[in-house]
């Protein structure tokens, strides 16, 4: 019998909505809400430049004296990026989020993004992840 280490690719949410860096936060949680996302990966120049999340949005919404249609996506986005390939290995990715206490992996080769891969998405492939046979 031989071990099936399932990738990345099978649990990636592929329904991918960007945000640039000089849209509003404003803008950002209204493509969240429509789309019931929690992260946006931030692109300029056809290229991942940051991720923006929910609690990021909430954070802004809840400061005194902040509008959130005034300010921009790249002043609340994280710049920190766990780039990975479609055809890395679930666990591994899942590993690395859980050490480095990240909320999403955003899954890209080179600069083309595919999608982004969640805690949310990990625990879905978790939960089949006993019952997925390659053959």
């Amino acid at each position: 019998m031989t071990l099936f280490e399932p990738t990345i690719e099978h649990f990636v949410t592929t329904v991918l909505v960007v945000i640039e860096p000089q849209q509003t936060v404003a803008q950002a949680a209204r493509l969240m809400r429509e789309h019931g996302f929690h992260h946006l990966p931030v692109m300029h120049g056809g290229r991942p430049v940051g991720v923006i999340s929910e609690r990021d949005i909430l954070l802004i919404e809840t400061l005194r004296d902040v509008d959130p249609h005034e300010v921009l996506v790249e002043e609340a986005m994280s710049p920190k990026l766990y780039l990975v390939d479609p055809e890395a290995p679930m666990r591994k990715v899942a590993a690395d989020m859980a050490d480095r206490h990240y909320g999403c992996a955003i899954v890209a080769r080179g600069d083309e993004v595919y999608g982004v891969f969640t805690t949310t998405d990990a625990l879905r492939a978790l939960s089949v992840s006993q019952t997925i046979d390659p053959d």
